[in-house]
Formats: C-alpha cells, structure tokens, sequence
C-alpha cells in the first residue's frame, strides 16, 4: 500500500518499507511496478534490501509457528511506501512466495499498485 494514500487500517502488522532504495526516482523504472524483475533488482539488490526482507522472513516464520500452535490462522501483513507501486510490492511478493514455499497459504493483494502518480 501507498502511506499518502492512508493506512491499512485492518492490518494486524504494518511494515514500512520506505527505508529501502526507491525506483521511482529512476525515470525507467518509475512506470514499471514491483512485480516486473528490474524492479525487483533494484529494490533487492543494493543494501539493505535484501537483509530486509530476510529479517522479515524471519521474523514472520517465527510469528506465524507461534500462532498455530494458538490455533490463530490469520495474520494480516501490510507493507507500505510511498506510493504503494514500487517497493511495498517487491517485499509482499518475496515475503509471499518464501512462506507459499513453506507450505504457508497467503492471500496477496496490492492495494495501490494501479494508481495512477498524481506527481
């Protein structure tokens, strides 16, 4: 999700994502989304990035082994910056894809991917 946009206001967590290095400012990455691989690169590929999203990982593993041992199935994760297009994407898609690998059902939904850059 997009911060200028509002909250997520149902989310139990929320990440920010901000801290990370911003395609937007790269004029050939700024139409593109965080699904697209040279996005991905971008956001992942320099510091912290990549550490980032496996601090996360971790954590949301840990968290998630612990509620089902609680019998709680449902953990809402929303990740944010700034516009909700770029970098928010890339992590929800890595965090996503490495628990659906460790057979963790995920529902992923980009709420402010689609919106047009008001800028």
């Amino acid at each position: 999700f997009g911060f200028k946009y509002g909250p997520q206001l149902e989310a139990d967590w929320v990440v920010d994502a901000r801290m990370l290095r911003n395609p937007f400012w790269d004029p050939e990455l700024r139409p593109l989304s965080g699904q697209h691989p040279a996005v991905r690169a971008h956001v992942l590929d320099q510091p912290p990035g990549a550490e980032f999203v496996d601090r996360l990982a971790e954590l949301l593993r840990w968290t998630v082994d612990g509620m089902a041992q609680r019998r709680r199935t449902r953990l809402h994760v929303a990740v944010g910056c700034t516009g909700g297009r770029h970098r928010s994407v890339v992590v929800a898609c890595e965090l996503a894809g490495r628990l659906r690998g460790e057979g963790v059902a995920v529902i992923l939904h980009h709420r402010d991917v689609e919106r047009p850059d008001p800028r």
